[in-house]
């Protein structure tokens, strides 16, 4: 799931779970329908019937535990294999055309943020407008609310949803007035709790293309006088110059700015990663000159440019990182990740092109709570035009602790497209890539791989010391392939053998860490730390069992405060009204068809739960437990409904990773 926009794998082991917690699937659904009431394990001819009806589970668990023995044999398997082909065929492209519900399929009637916002005279849209402006015809339209706690205001002192709010009990005085509690409202005042940001002038500038690109546009040129006679490796800057942007206006300094033997991107360079002509500064720097007279190739630029050794460094080595996680590594679940001691955190993967562009949606993954101390984001790209840009860009309007290049994203829609897993083949495009983003970053940049594209062909070990004479800072490499996906168990002997080839670059470990002897067995084969990915939403209290060296038999009330706590930071991070809450829910469900997968302490025979087992069905120990158990769709709906309400009216869902790649 790390840096990627599709699901999970399995393996096929068995978990050793206590015989008295087994049942069937019958009575597993019928246990929760009779809301966990005494003898309800029974399996009599209408539950059975009534099971059969439920929602499907996915083909990788059903039959795992009716299938095979008490001796572990296969029983009743079809011998003319017509049944199989049925079981596996399902829908395809799940991930790109799944259900999904529009804010306007909320609320029939919206009101206008200008009156939300006490400002019904200066409507922002004009006789145009098209929402209510009527509070009272609103609040008679307006669905029930969730509660009569609201906790923006108990938290802020103040809901900036109003009337909007569908906590508003909480906070709506007479005449629908928004309250406000004056006294801690003034201790939030001036503070800036999210970081990262799009402003509207930075959003404009965007998208009219009026921001200017120096570092990166003389990076660009050199590209482009290098390979200016159509050589090998010369696409992207010669497509770039057909904009008549970067190559009409550029112009090769004086001081040898572009001259060949000194161009970044040589490979018989292997000197100093980043090289004078990239990280030269802005003409306006040149201007004044420089009392030092030069000799030889030496320039100006050598003497004020920001050396290597200059740039902040990424002290991370024995630090637990979170993986960047694309739709489950939103900000509400980061901080949780944080409360329970995760050291290094990084934003979802965000496309280069979508940034240079302006759109909010993509903009809003780069964003920063004030709790992450150390905070990256990951940006996914193909041309080292758009890369070097977007480098650029957020080096000036962001604050990050480093930037990470996805060069190990494994779904098509990605890497058809040349980016993420497929920079490990184009050698060429990933050193221009590197080199550029990195000419023009204050902070560290590391790139996050594969083992390789193909299953039994890998290729890390060669390219991680070439990454590492192109100037990143770390490299993170998850121990599989693109053509595994999360089938196979991650390689830690490889992992060992390509962190010794790494060195003295620090080099991360990724895969299939669940526990903390998975951890501390990872430390041994030698690399500098270990990223955490699936292993996070499994069980995000993972961080601590790591830290503390222990297995946490946590309750499953426990575990219900933990999601608890999550809608609270989706409520405060996504908003508290309709839009708000309904966006909570999408990415609560998301989460919970992760949760569901672990098994709790107090159930095992053996210990560690490894990450590629599945459960066979159990009865929990309460009836909660027994609920956060279930990987059926309508059980997390009504795990989402005991924190967020009822759901709207025609509501569905359906997780991202229940696809193929589920098998």
């Amino acid at each position: 799931m790390e840096g990627s926009r599709d699901g999970v794998g399995i393996g096929d082991e068995r978990i050793g779970m206590r015989m008295r917690f087994i049942a069937s699937k019958e009575q597993f659904h019928a246990y929760l329908r009779a809301n966990g009431e005494p003898g309800s394990r029974g399996d009599g001819e209408e539950e059975e019937k009534e099971a059969v009806s439920e929602q499907s589970e996915p083909p990788a668990k059903r039959g795992r535990l009716d299938a095979q023995g008490q001796d572990g044999e296969r029983q009743g398997e079809p011998e003319d294999g017509e049944q199989e082909p049925m079981e596996r065929k399902r829908a395809r492209g799940q991930n790109k055309s799944r259900p999904c519900m529009k804010p306007n399929h909320y609320e029939k009637s919206r009101l206008c943020p200008s009156v939300t916002q006490g400002c019904a005279e200066k409507c922002y849209f004009g006789p145009r407008c098209r929402f209510l402006h009527d509070v009272s015809e609103y609040m008679a339209a307006k669905p029930a609310d969730l509660g009569h706690s609201c906790v923006l205001f108990e938290t802020f002192g103040k809901c900036s949803y109003g009337v909007t709010c569908r906590f508003a009990t909480a906070h709506l005085g007479d005449g629908y007035q928004n309250v406000v509690n004056t006294e801690l409202a003034k201790q939030w005042e001036g503070k800036s709790l999210v970081r990262n940001k799009l402003s509207k002038e930075l959003q404009h500038q965007l998208r009219k293309k009026k921001f200017t690109f120096r570092k990166a546009d003389e990076y660009l040129c050199s590209l482009a006088k290098l390979h200016g006679n159509g050589g090998k490796g010369g696409k992207a800057p010669a497509k770039h110059s057909a904009e008549g942007e970067v190559v009409s206006e550029c112009t090769v300094p004086e001081d040898g700015l572009g001259d060949i033997s000194e161009c970044p991107v040589l490979p018989e360079e292997g000197g100093d990663p980043k090289p004078a002509p990239v990280q030269s500064p802005h003409p306006t720097e040149r201007e004044g000159g420089c009392p030092t007279k030069t000799a030889g190739p030496v320039t100006d630029e050598d003497i004020v440019k920001l050396r290597s050794c200059e740039k902040k460094k990424l002290e991370i080595q024995g630090k637990l990182y979170l993986a960047p996680l694309t739709t489950c590594g939103n900000l509400p679940f980061r901080r949780i990740c944080k409360r329970f001691g995760a050291d290094v955190t990084c934003g979802e993967m965000a496309v280069c092109t979508n940034l240079l562009q302006g759109q909010s949606s993509e903009w809003a993954l780069l964003q920063r709570h004030h709790t992450e101390d150390i905070f990256g984001v990951q940006l996914e790209g193909a041309f080292p035009d758009t890369m070097t840009k977007c480098a650029e860009l957020l080096n000036q309007t962001i604050d990050v602790d480093f930037v990470d290049i996805n060069a190990g994203c494994p779904i098509d829609l990605v890497y058809k497209k040349g980016g993420g897993c497929a920079l490990m083949t184009r050698s060429n495009k990933l050193e221009q890539i590197v080199r550029g983003m990195n000419s023009v970053l204050d902070v560290p940049l590391t790139v996050k791989i594969r083992t390789g594209v193909q299953e039994k062909r890998n290729v890390a070990h060669q390219i991680i010391p070439r990454i590492r004479e192109w100037g990143a800072a770390m490299v993170t490499l998850h121990g599989r392939s693109r053509e595994q996906r999360y089938t196979r168990v991650a390689d830690w002997d490889y992992i060992a053998e390509c962190a010794k080839i790494a060195s003295p670059m620090p080099l991360f470990g990724n895969g299939d860490i669940l526990s903390y002897e998975d951890a501390h067995q990872a430390m041994q084969t030698g690399v500098s730390g270990i990223m955490i990915a699936r292993g996070a939403l499994i069980k995000p209290w993972l961080f601590t069992e790591i830290k503390e060296q222990r297995h946490w038999d946590i309750s499953s009330r426990e575990r219900f405060d933990i999601l608890r706590d999550f809608t609270n930071y989706g409520l405060e991070h996504w908003g508290s009204d309709t839009q708000g809450v309904e966006k909570c829910r999408k990415f609560l469900l998301e989460w919970l068809s992760f949760l569901c997968r672990y098994i709790p302490v107090g159930l095992l025979e053996h210990l560690p739960q490894k990450i590629n087992e599945r459960p066979p069905y159990y009865i929990g120990r309460d009836y909660l437990e027994t609920l956060m158990a279930s990987q059926n769709v309508d059980d997390w709906i009504k795990i989402s409904e005991l924190l967020l309400g009822p759901v709207p009216a025609s509501f569905t869902f359906l997780p991202k990773h229940k696809a193929n790649s589920y098998r």
